[in-house]
């Protein structure tokens, strides 16, 4: 990466934006409040890694215990989210999470198959949709 290169990007990158502001109807102001936003997104993906890695355990666990037998089981609930990319990463989050499949999305109510009844305590109110409320307060 030399100078040259790299304030040539910059340039360019002006130059692309605001033609997109231009001819393309693109909010920079919508934009600038995402980038606010970073610090709840990076803590948003950071407890998607921790979650993934806390249900893995679970999982081998039940996978290898002889004495565990897990209870699948349906779960409905709604959690108020407001805006549709807030639920639809909330359903995809549910979904990456090992054990748990967003079955059914309507409005704000959700349908989780988890492969335990354990999985399904308290997913109403977890991390992730603390989180998302937050993302759309602000």
């Amino acid at each position: 990466i030399t100078l040259e290169i790299s304030i040539f990007g910059v340039i360019f990158s002006l130059l692309i934006t605001l033609f997109c502001v231009r001819y393309m109807d693109y909010d920079l102001k919508g934009e600038l409040k995402m980038v606010k936003k970073i610090g709840l997104f990076t803590k948003l993906f950071i407890v998607l890694v921790l979650e993934i890695a806390k249900s893995n355990e679970q999982l081998l666990y039940w996978i290898f215990s002889d004495k565990y037998r897990m209870e699948p089981v349906l779960v409905s609930f709604d959690v108020h989210l407001k805006k549709e990319w807030t639920r639809a990463i909330l359903a995809n989050f549910i979904t990456l999470t090992p054990g748990t499949i967003t079955a059914f999305l309507e409005d704000d109510i959700f349908t989780v198959h988890c492969l335990d009844k354990e999985l399904a305590e308290g997913i109403e109110d977890c991390a992730f949709v603390k989180i998302l409320k937050k993302l759309e307060e602000e």
